[in-house]
């Protein structure tokens, strides 16, 4: 044994992030493919399966599982919890890439879904997602009815008015503004930081999850938003569209108020990383013992290339 190393510290195993990473994918895969069937009418649910399987980084549903391991809560509660989040996301860029919205022609690599399916399909595809995330978050067995009731009200809660849909109702009203910085908080905080933020709380009330508990890891989420958004604005100017698989340069040439609009390259990389350390801060005061796979997401959030 080498020199000042004692046996209890050689005894800590060494967390494989990616090997836990790729074990959680596969269950969120194979439990979306089993949940988004492809028998919907007309076509209805081919569509629904292109928005949602293969493709895109699930971080939302990684943050649920991540944060319910944490408190050990109930795992059946945390896959369905995560594939309901996953589904909101993706019935939330479906119709954000319409026409009337960003009219964006490429996600994930390949045609968004009203330019693969048309304009109507696409428009009931993602209300059938929706539909179908709060459909998964109650079922007749596994999860009680009280644990059931949170979960669906901290994601309504964060896909609405208060959260996403109101966010992008502020950005759609903001092209050609000039925001302050505590606006363009508020704005992303809506958003994007909402359904990641909730992401973390669904999975931790998945468990009995003391109140500070709570608060802390609310706080984590709360960050890592941000902190996403943020860098997803210095990746819209520093990557290629084939890198991002979006395009890439949109948010300037719509107009768009940016964190790297507002505060410049270098200094919005320099607030990523605050943010990441405000995360880190959060996970400490939240009195867990293992808080290992929250922490390397905050890592892969802030440090990622698309």
């Amino acid at each position: 044994m080498d020199a000042g190393v004692t046996p209890a510290m050689s005894a800590v195993p060494v967390f494989d992030f990616d090997g836990w990473m790729r074990a959680q994918l596969a269950r969120v895969e194979d439990a979306l493919s089993h949940w988004v069937c492809p028998d919907a009418p007309a076509g209805l649910g081919e569509a629904m399966r292109y928005a949602v399987l293969d493709g895109g980084k699930r971080l939302r549903p990684l943050l649920v599982l991540a944060a319910c391991e944490a408190v050990g809560g109930n795992a059946q509660a945390a896959l369905r919890a995560a594939c309901a989040v996953e589904l909101i996301h993706a019935y939330s860029l479906v119709h954000d890439d319409m026409p009337c919205m960003d009219n964006d022609v490429m996600r994930r690599g390949k045609p968004t879904v009203h330019v693969r399916f048309g304009e109507a399909r696409a428009l009931l595809a993602g209300d059938a997602l929706q539909a179908l995330a709060f459909e998964l978050l109650t079922p007749e067995e596994w999860v009680p009815p009280a644990m059931q009731a949170r979960l669906c009200r901290e994601l309504a809660r964060a896909a609405g008015a208060d959260g996403m849909a109101g966010g992008q109702a502020i950005d759609l009203a903001s092209v050609g503004l000039q925001l302050s910085e505590d606006q363009l908080r508020q704005m992303h905080r809506l958003k994007t930081g909402a359904l990641l933020q909730a992401s973390v709380v669904m999975g931790a009330v998945c468990g009995q999850t003391p109140e500070g508990t709570l608060r802390a890891l609310s706080d984590y989420g709360a960050a890592m938003g941000l902190a996403f958004q943020v860098v997803d604005d210095v990746l819209d100017v520093t990557q290629d569209s084939a890198t991002l698989g979006k395009t890439a340069g949109k948010d300037a040439a719509s107009d768009k108020p940016t964190y790297v609009s507002l505060m410049g390259l270098e200094a919005a990389r320099a607030h990523a990383e605050a943010l990441r350390a405000q995360a880190l801060a959060a996970l400490a005061a939240s009195g867990l013992t293992d808080t290992r796979a929250l922490a390397a997401l905050a890592d892969m959030v802030v440090r990622r290339s698309h």
